[in-house]
């Protein structure tokens, strides 16, 4: 089986020790010469991604507040960071099985965010068990896959909106998450989150170099695709403040960090009533 092929069948794993397990031992086996058919077009099974029978997924405004200064509310919060890390396993694997006729090193990249995203759920949920939890102990919402369905048949939405907006988000608001844990002595979980910060601006970048690879490739400006987009898509508001040292490491230039202010800063407009 190709490389795509095989993303696609760990995406449809539902079991998380089995799927960290299995995406795990596959990106370290890769090879330059690993098989890989970029043109093939291949048939999306139904169900995806493989979930878990738990957590159970809830809107986001049904998540309680949590605090980092006891037990329950550290897990919980943990919790939230390994669910997210859980969906970008499956976003880095559908990156890679669904969009066919892009260069052999896009493919290679997301396949080895996959690895990583799987590293950061696997040190999370090692930690959440000296907590005395488990993944799928507390209630999670789904919005990361939200996008992915949205954006299932634009390869460019997908790095638009996801690596470039969604995960972008998480470069802004990791720093202040690792202090507040610092601050209530759990210094593991801040190490682990600083982890996540360093991988994570790696795997921005690399959205960002598709992104500009497929606007090239097509004639469109940056910016002007970018808001295009996140209308059609409904992409979330950016909400300041942002990790501008972060953003730049993860290829953000002053333009685009202007215009991020300026989409902060715009009004929000509400249909008016006749």
């Amino acid at each position: 089986m190709d490389l795509r092929g095989r993303a696609l069948q760990l995406l449809t794993l539902r079991e998380p020790a089995a799927k960290v397990q299995a995406v795990r031992a596959w990106v370290e086996a890769l090879t330059p010469d690993t098989e890989l058919d970029p043109q093939a077009i291949l048939d999306e099974p139904p169900g995806l991604p493989g979930w878990p029978e738990r957590p159970p997924l809830v809107p986001p405004a049904q998540l309680p507040q949590r605090s980092a200064f006891d037990l329950a509310g550290r897990a919980a919060l943990l919790h939230a960071v390994a669910h997210i890390e859980y969906n970008a396993i499956a976003l880095a694997l559908d990156a890679v099985w669904r969009f066919a006729g892009l260069p052999r090193a896009y493919y290679f990249d997301w396949a080895r965010v996959a690895g990583e995203e799987a590293l950061h759920f696997s040190l999370l949920q090692q930690h959440l068990g000296t907590l005395g939890h488990a993944y799928g102990d507390f209630a999670a919402h789904d919005g990361l896959w939200t996008m992915a369905e949205r954006t299932r048949d634009d390869v460019l939405a997908r790095m638009a909106l996801v690596p470039r907006t969604l995960e972008a988000r998480g470069l802004d608001v990791t720093p202040a998450m690792r202090a507040r844990f610092a601050r209530a002595g759990d210094l593991r979980a801040a190490e682990i989150l600083g982890v996540i910060l360093r991988d994570e601006i790696g795997h921005v970048a690399i959205g960002n170099r598709w992104y500009r690879w497929l606007c090239a490739r097509d004639g469109l400006d940056p910016l002007q695709a970018q808001n295009l987009l996140a209308q059609r898509h409904r992409a979330p508001r950016p909400k300041p403040p942002f990790n501008l040292e972060a953003r730049r490491a993860a290829g953000f230039d002053a333009d685009e960090l202007a215009a991020l202010h300026a989409a902060a800063q715009r009004p929000v407009t509400r249909p008016t009533s006749r």
